[in-house]
């Protein structure tokens, strides 16, 4: 009997000590940025958010937790063929996170791995439509489109990919080689147009150069010649107005008493030095048939005329 109450005794104390130890695990705590997924008899129950939460014990489990911060896979290197037939491999990095705890629990085995199965299926599909010299410079179309394709599967699946960043796109070597010396020849070509380009600039300025200093020449002889003009021209307006001034003080002169006799005496002295200075120039010289007579030279030069339309 001693021997029958003391396992009995075992019994009821490990029973009790289980039943404690599932009334503490039924006590969950739920971090920031989790859910937990309750099932209660094998079915779906409820879904556990950030906090402190009390489960039946016995019948209430958690059987997922699901993270829902943004999380980063790796792919790994997959080879893919161009459409021009070149091998690469390429590797990239997908950035997603859980937006329905539920469809993530239930929809899929595992989201991560099936992610990570479907995006180098669709980034081989993209880069078979495409050109070797495209791959390289296309990775954001390559992106958009794997990002397309799994955002078909964001609601089954309880998840939202945000975007999917291409890593490496990795060629055979003597692909590399060949496309090292396309490269030199383009830079060397580019060299050669920056060059002819710098030459053709400079013959350019210096014959801009040249039209602006001929068109300044050009201006400067114009102005030249307008300022020797308007000079001529003052010159002149200057001489016809001291020869009108003179005119008019020769007129008044003659006017005067004894004026005339004056003006005869002025032209006879002008008359004599003209004849003394014939014979030293070499010019041909005309003379009036009677110079020698003095007085018919004297009487040719009477201003009796001029005296007399005056009077008048």
């Amino acid at each position: 009997m001693e021997i029958v109450e003391l396992v009995s005794k075992i019994l009821v104390g490990l029973i009790t000590l289980f039943v404690i130890f599932k009334v503490i695990k039924s006590l969950r705590l739920v971090p920031n940025q989790y859910s937990f997924i309750v099932e209660r008899l094998g079915n779906y129950h409820k879904t556990l958010g950030p906090g402190f939460h009390a489960l039946v014990p016995f019948i209430d489990k958690v059987v997922y937790k699901q993270d829902l911060r943004e999380e980063t896979i790796e792919v790994e290197p997959q080879e893919c063929f161009t459409k021009d037939n070149v091998k690469v491999e390429v590797d990239g990095v997908i950035y997603l996170s859980v937006t329905d705890p539920v469809n993530a629990s239930y929809g899929v085995t595992n989201y991560r791995y099936a992610a990570i199965q479907l995006a180098p299926t669709t980034t081989r599909s993209v880069i078979g439509l495409m050109d070797l010299d495209q791959t390289f410079e296309e990775r954001a179309f390559m992106s958009k489109e794997v990002v397309k394709v799994l955002s078909e599967i964001e609601m089954p699946w309880g998840i939202k990919v945000h975007r999917y960043e291409i890593k490496n796109i990795l060629t055979p070597r003597t692909v590399q080689n060949a496309m090292e010396r396309q490269m030199t020849a383009e830079r060397d070509r580019r060299a050669v147009i920056a060059k002819s380009e710098g030459v053709q600039g400079s013959k350019i300025n210096d014959a801009e150069g040249i039209k602006a200093e001929m068109v300044n020449i050009s201006e400067a002889e114009m102005q030249r010649q307008i300022n020797e003009a308007e000079g001529l021209a003052n010159e002149i307006e200057s001489i016809a107005e001291a020869t009108a001034i003179s005119i008019e003080k020769i007129a008044h002169a003659l006017s005067q008493p004894m004026g005339a006799d004056a003006m005869k005496l002025r032209l006879s002295e002008k008359y004599l030095n003209t004849l003394e200075g014939l014979g030293q120039d070499k010019n041909d010289i005309i003379l009036p048939k009677d110079i020698s007579s003095y007085d018919a030279v004297m009487k040719g030069l009477s201003l009796e005329e001029f005296n007399e339309k005056k009077k008048d």
